[in-house]
């Protein structure tokens, strides 16, 4: 019988990830003693390029770090603390998606999209099983789910997201797991408690399925960076009299992570087929992209005035698929790039 080959020989070349990704996994590396200069040069990962936001890396890279910052430090639990530091710098951007969900049915439909923030490593889908909701994690590459690194760091980043976003905490009923059972799974127990299952096919959380129906927390921030109010309502001095334009960008703003805002989507959602909407706009002189277009510029402005999101957090915000088409639509909306806007 023939070794398989190594991961990073059968990943394609064209996949990429974020700086992020693997700005988490040499900050717990250095937290465990380990230096990230020695690791960095170990993988080909230049220091300066991990501060260029927009810049992308190899995911063998990220792989390779992986395995370097575990076999360096003696740590199979290392994706769990990654999982961790993920879940908590995050934050900002999870109580930002928050404001624009009601239940947490509404915030599953925004984790596939999520996860698009850290590049090309895969997808989460949602599933029923009897009286439980699956939220399964599916590697691009198969071979990487039965390592556990990335597998655990995806898990406990979900798993801490879903106890901090409800009004009510939504436990893990139990997890699944696609490598097979360590010796020990004491941190994997404190993790995700006690109903761990093995050498399944895929790595997945479970929760009860009433759990969709909780009310996500709705956050009473004081007045952001501009004097303004980053979690309230970004549309509250609009003409109250015209209800379908307020209604119309409130739900845009909702749908925009989401990536396909579509008029049939928001049309569904404001209990009105797409020919009455459209007729409804050109009665006020206007069209569905226009509005989009409007609601986009304006929010973007919003975002920009608070530091603790980066540029790219604010391109998924706000729809689209990569920072570079923010930036262009953002030049042509406001006569300069995002970044120099903040810089002002």
């Amino acid at each position: 019988m023939s070794k398989p080959e190594p991961v990073d020989q059968i990943i394609d070349p064209s996949w990429s990830v974020y700086a992020a990704p693997l700005i988490a996994i040499l900050q717990v590396a250095e937290q465990l003693g380990l230096s990230k200069q020695q690791l960095m040069k170990e993988v080909g990962i230049e220091a300066s390029e991990l501060n260029i936001p927009e810049r992308r890396f190899p995911v063998n890279a990220y792989f390779r770090l992986y395995q370097a910052a575990s076999t360096a430090a003696g740590d199979p639990d290392l994706g769990l603390k990654v999982g961790r530091l993920t879940f908590l710098k995050g934050l900002n951007l999870q109580l930002y998606l928050a404001t624009v969900c009601k239940s947490f049915r509404d915030y599953l439909n925004l984790m596939p999209s999520n996860v698009k923030l850290r590049g090309d490593i895969g997808r989460v889908t949602t599933h029923r099983e009897g009286d439980l909701i699956e939220l399964r994690w599916e590697p691009l590459l198969l071979e990487t789910g039965r390592k556990r690194f990335v597998t655990d760091e995806m898990l406990a980043a979900s798993a801490g997201i879903f106890n901090s976003l409800c009004v009510m905490p939504v436990r893990v009923m139990k997890a699944n797991f696609s490598y097979s059972k360590p010796q020990d799974v004491s941190k994997l127990e404190d993790t995700f408690g006690q109903n761990l299952n093995f050498d399944k096919p895929f790595s997945s959380l479970f929760f009860r399925s009433e759990a969709l129906s909780y009310p996500m927390l709705q956050q009473d921030y004081h007045e952001g960076p501009d004097q303004s109010h980053p979690f309230r309502d970004f549309f509250e001095n609009e003409d109250p009299s015209d209800q379908l334009l307020f209604t119309l960008k409130q739900s845009i703003v909702q749908y925009l992570p989401e990536g396909e805002v579509t008029i049939d989507k928001l049309a569904t959602s404001l209990h009105i087929s797409r020919r009455t909407l459209q007729r409804r706009l050109s009665e006020r002189e206007t069209n569905f992209l226009n509005v989009l277009q409007e609601v986009r510029s304006r929010v973007a402005l919003r975002y920009l005035s608070d530091d603790r999101l980066g540029i790219t957090e604010i391109a998924f915000l706000l729809g689209y698929a990569d920072q570079g088409s923010f930036s262009s639509a953002f030049k042509s909306w406001h006569g300069v790039s995002p970044r120099s806007y903040r810089r002002k």
